[in-house]
């Protein structure tokens, strides 16, 4: 949320194109979607009004499959912004999920995309509280509303009485425990960018050098 995954997402994508990789950009409210298992759902943005977590979980994974077998038959190289830590994973854990259950499915969907040899590219800030202000102050009262009624109406939020913008800093300092223990658990080629600093150059930066990238623009 507000992380600058998606403006990462096409900048690899353009860095790609640019050296002649061909490149295929997936943002995270493209529609449809090759992995989000949310699209199948009438209730998408509450899928806990008709699915359970072990059902989503196994839906995504499934989609997750077939995307990977699509990926080796094909010659463009993906890039996905917020699929492995947020999207249903973000949705596991807004349904309650176990820990154990969100790990399991985190460890699936590594094991299928492995021999895609991807590399993963976690945005996080030390500050969860001060990152999730500052989203909100740039993006509004309109948006600060509607991530509050989407994401604390989920089971997770509310049998914690979370509200109010202080319940979704809340939801987010403890869902990021959550994404670092899986992250440090991966066994992937991966790369953590502290970014609440801004200095986007620096980290396009680094992201082209363990691309092999590293002679292409980095202007943002």
């Amino acid at each position: 949320m507000g992380s600058g995954k998606s403006t990462t997402m096409r900048f690899i994508a353009k860095a790609l194109e640019d050296a002649n990789q061909p490149a295929l950009a997936i943002h995270e409210r493209s529609d449809p979607h090759p992995v989000r298992a949310t699209d199948a759902l009438q209730n998408w943005f509450e899928p806990w009004l008709e699915s359970t977590a072990a059902q989503l979980a196994a839906r995504a994974i499934s989609r997750w499959r077939l995307f990977a077998d699509e990926v080796r038959l094909g010659t463009s190289i993906p890039v996905l912004d917020g699929q492995l830590f947020h999207g249903d994973l973000t949705n596991l854990f807004l349904m309650e999920a176990s820990f154990d259950e969100i790990a399991a499915y985190c460890e699936s969907l590594a094991q299928l995309i492995a021999p895609l040899h991807p590399l993963i590219v976690y945005l996080r800030q030390d500050d969860v509280e001060r990152a999730v202000r500052t989203v909100c102050a740039e993006r509004g009262e309109a948006w600060v509303k509607y991530q509050v009624e989407w994401k604390l109406k989920g089971p997770y939020a509310v049998r914690r009485n979370l509200v109010g913008l202080e319940g979704l800093i809340s939801l987010y300092q403890d869902y990021r425990q959550t994404t670092d223990t899986l992250f440090e658990r991966l066994n992937l080629e991966k790369m953590v960018i502290e970014n609440s600093g801004r200095d986007w150059v620096r980290y396009n930066c680094q992201v082209l050098e363990r691309l092999g990238l590293s002679n292409a623009s980095v202007a943002k």
